[in-house]
């Protein structure tokens, strides 16, 4: 079975014509489709079972694709940003999303149990250093990895920089992004009522796990839609609604995320721990206008990541199928394929 594709912290649902418009833009900077080399369900203990593909080339240099949410799921587009000759492309859904069992889970779910996954999925598949690559949420988690394990992140990758902070939290969620989208906004606030409307993390969380599916998918939906109308800088709008299952793990799991502030150490944990970060290269690719993850966390992370470097993209929001956004991402790729040897993982 598949799944919609995440946009923006992972989300989905923009208005079909919109969404191939933006597809096809994007679509003449990436390589052409590809399909599995090898599919399968991996066993990571605590009862989830995570789908995990490779593509590309199996003697390719190795490169772990981590998407966006947490709770959007990989998908098809997401192998097309890496030369399949040269990189042996692993992709996999995070746990309780996309064809991960059981579906929007949220037990034994936090982000050290994907950090473990990360590295139980290298190590099955006997690879030893390998380039990461994610963005928004996906970015977070490779920023997390590669602090816990310095020695097995060759590479960096990233882009829509989210460190998972109070701040970035409250801008999005407490009323500074609805700042520049008051009508949007006004739709995300309009099912809770005015005395909840202080903590609008905590109100949806009461009911996205209410236990009854009816309210649970509605406030999903609401939850994705808000997200996703900012995700491009093409904005139009809320779309049309998605799929009820999607939407339930996906809003669910990233509300679940975000209640918890990540299941980091602390707020700022991310910049705290850069100086882990030292000794591996990188690049940042952001969209100056991310109305989502705004830049700033970006040049925040650029200023304390010696061997990191920033590319600021002009005319580009938060979505990874924004033209300029692809662009970028593909021009880093391949720069870095010509740095193979160099970085010990050709």
């Amino acid at each position: 079975m598949r799944f919609p594709v995440a946009g923006a912290f992972g989300g989905v649902y923009r208005t079909a014509m919109d969404r191939v418009a933006d597809q096809k833009r994007a679509a003449a900077h990436l390589y052409p489709p590809i399909e599995p080399f090898d599919q399968r369900m991996l066993d990571v203990g605590d009862g989830h079972r995570l789908y995990v593909e490779q593509c590309g080339s199996p003697a390719g240099i190795p490169v772990i694709v981590l998407h966006g949410g947490p709770g959007g799921g990989c998908s098809p587009a997401m192998r097309r940003y890496f030369d399949p000759e040269a990189y042996r492309i692993v992709l996999f859904d995070q746990r309780g999303c996309g064809r991960s069992r059981p579906h929007a889970s949220v037990e034994a779910n936090t982000t050290w149990h994907l950090v473990a996954d990360i590295e139980r999925i290298r190590t099955t598949l006997g690879i030893d250093r390998w380039v990461v690559f994610g963005g928004s949420w996906g970015a977070t988690l490779a920023l997390v990895y590669a602090q816990a394990h310095p020695d097995r992140a060759a590479y960096l990758v990233l882009r829509g920089i989210f460190l998972m902070t109070l701040e970035e939290l409250n801008w999005f969620y407490g009323g500074g992004a609805g700042r520049f989208f008051p009508d949007l906004w006004e739709k995300f606030l309009a099912p809770i009522p005015a005395d909840e409307r202080d903590d609008l993390i905590a109100a949806y969380n009461r009911r996205l796990f209410s236990g009854d599916a009816l309210i649970e998918t509605r406030h999903a939906r609401i939850w994705a839609s808000w997200e996703n109308a900012l995700a491009a800088i093409d904005h139009r709008g809320i779309g049309g609604e998605g799929p009820a299952d999607y939407a339930r793990a996906f809003a669910r799991l990233e509300n679940h995320y975000f209640i918890n502030r990540g299941f980091l150490d602390g707020d700022g944990q991310i910049l705290a721990r850069a100086g882990r970060l030292a000794e591996i290269p990188g690049r940042i690719v952001q969209g100056r206008y991310d109305m989502i993850c705004p830049p700033v966390s970006a040049y925040r992370l650029a200023e304390r990541w010696p061997r990191g470097t920033l590319s600021l993209v002009p005319l580009a929001g938060h979505a990874l199928s924004e033209p300029g956004i692809s662009a970028e991402l593909v021009r880093t790729t391949d720069t870095l394929r010509r740095q193979a040897v160099a970085l010990g993982i050709a």
